[in-house]
């Protein structure tokens, strides 16, 4: 049996080393992340979304979200799914981020 909690906290730990470049917080704490799914079979379904679809990263961002989270041990397969609903919004950022970016 996989600890699916302590898979979920990693894959958190490896997603806030991902950057969209024009913001200096990464993506968890932006609310770019809307869901975190880990399986019995070890496989890890991410559902993300992005500022904006004109966003200049909407290419690469998913597939470095990818790359990185398929390097933990515990996960035999990593699937992204880009949702454009419920549509980003600030409000979505937790409450550190806000702050980093000044939107107090």
């Amino acid at each position: 049996m996989i600890d699916k909690k302590f898979i979920e906290k990693e894959i958190i730990r490896v997603l806030k080393t991902c950057y969209d470049p024009e913001i200096p917080v990464d993506i968890y704490e932006l609310g770019l992340i809307y869901e975190i799914n880990v399986n019995d079979d070890s496989i890890a379904e991410i559902k993300m979304t992005l500022t904006s679809p004109a966003c200049p990263v909407a290419e690469s961002l998913p597939n470095e979200v990818k790359e990185k989270v398929e390097k933990l041990d515990q996960l035999d397969k990593v699937n992204i799914e880009l949702v454009w609903e419920p549509q980003w919004n600030q409000q979505m950022m937790t409450e550190a981020a806000r702050l980093e970016l000044g939107l107090f």
